[in-house]
């Protein structure tokens, strides 16, 4: 099977999946992490060299204020109760997205979560979180700006993909989104450019290992091309 270098995750569903099993939406999202846990283990089994998942956008602030109260809450506990599991399994995290607005508890735990698995050299875990693909643009012309300090003759797309949140890891190969929804929500608008789109109806808390594995045998199956003609002169 070909495993692609880099798969992204839009983590969809866990809202709908809830109310569908008549339970509060904070069970999808708990029922979501546990999911989450699988999928990291088969991503390092099958030594996918990185996978990038949503977990909270810049958008979802505008979800109701208790709903996104938990939401801190519950990363934070993950990342408490997983980083030593991760760290045992030589996975390296790494969070993406804006800090500004994150509670100071949760900041703590992301900078002991980076700090300890900084020297692992299996999986690479990004974790989107206040994340949104616009600001992340945004914020590397900022920082091209801020760094060249007006004395800038050309901004190439190499230039801002060396200012992105993650730079050793820029394309994504194949993006998985679960929840039947057919758009990209914002996630790493620049990563994606040539990304193969795998759309499943699924929700997120009932996606498995078989449903990962499947996805993956559809990317393997197909010819990426990049604009090219293929062998008969068709797009």
């Amino acid at each position: 099977m070909d495993i692609p270098e880099h798969v992204g995750i839009i983590m969809d569903g866990n809202g709908r999946w809830a109310q569908k099993q008549d339970l509060p939406r904070r069970a999808g999202h708990k029922k979501g992490v546990e999911v989450l846990k699988k999928i990291v283990k088969e991503s390092s089994r099958l030594k996918i060299p990185c996978l990038t998942v949503y977990a909270f956008s810049t958008e979802n602030w505008n979800r109701p204020s208790r709903e996104v109260k938990f939401l801190m809450k519950l990363f934070h506990r993950t990342l408490q109760r997983e980083v030593n599991e991760l760290d045992d399994n030589n996975v390296k995290v790494k969070i993406i997205g804006r800090r500004a607005n994150l509670p100071d508890y949760l900041l703590d735990e992301i900078k002991q979560a980076e700090g300890q698995t900084a020297d692992n050299t299996g999986l690479n875990l990004n974790i989107a979180f206040n994340y949104g693909g616009r600001a992340e643009i945004v914020d590397a012309v900022n920082e091209i700006i801020k760094d060249t300090q007006d004395h800038i003759s050309d901004i190439s797309p190499e230039l801002i993909g060396d200012h992105l949140y993650n730079p050793d890891f820029q394309e994504v190969e194949f993006l998985i989104r679960t929840g039947g929804e057919m758009r990209v929500s914002n996630f790493m608008l620049w990563e994606i450019a040539y990304a193969e789109l795998y759309i499943t109806d699924k929700y997120w808390p009932a996606f498995q290992r078989e449903d990962f594995r499947k996805a993956l045998q559809n990317f393997s199956s197909r010819e990426r091309r990049f604009g090219s003609l293929d062998e008969s002169g068709d797009q």
